[in-house]
């Protein structure tokens, strides 16, 4: 990523650490950071456009807006003044909410970024009434699955779908 973004209103001088709304003229830088995030998953698991194009390491700019759209509220975590990681909250009604897009950036990992994201995000969810978070993830990919559980997600159950190449693993968060 070469260029830099600050939400609006701020000046790009300043340091604007922290998590802020994404607004839709970040959304193309957004979306470079998902899919550079998601991109080593795509490795890892040996996915590729011809066999798993809906993967979100190769989402585009329009869905990206599509989701917003519906209504999914994007939140960026900005190291000064650098987006360096997503994510995605949606409300799926009777206190549910959806997590989407927890994404950081290769180069800003391990620095406690995605637990930021994810804390950000429980907060979010109680804040506007909810009372769990549920999210789907690569069942075969265990780091991550245990990443989760090491922050109070248990494991809820799978799915086998046809058209992916991978088992689809759920997993929830009580508040």
């Amino acid at each position: 990523m070469k260029a830099t973004i600050a939400p609006a209103g701020a000046p790009e001088e300043k340091t604007i650490r922290g998590i802020h709304p994404v607004h839709p003229a970040q959304l193309a830088q957004a979306t470079e950071v998902i899919r550079e995030s998601f991109a080593t998953v795509a490795a890892e698991f040996g996915l590729t456009r011809q066999n798993c194009p809906t993967h979100t390491s190769f989402i585009t700019d329009e869905a990206l807006r599509a989701q917003c759209d519906a209504g999914w509220a994007m939140y960026g975590l900005y190291d000064d003044t650098r987006l360096v990681g997503v994510v995605s909250l949606s409300d799926e009604g009777d206190g549910v909410y959806k997590l989407h897009n927890l994404a950081v950036l290769p180069g800003h990992r391990r620095k406690g970024y995605g637990k930021q994201l994810l804390d950000f995000c429980k907060a979010r969810a109680i804040e506007l009434g909810g009372r769990k978070i549920a999210i789907g993830i690569i069942e075969e990919n265990a780091v991550l699955k245990n990443w989760y559980a090491a922050n109070g997600f248990v494991h809820t159950g799978t799915k086998i779908v046809e058209r992916l190449p991978f088992t689809v693993g759920y997993m929830e968060w009580e508040g």
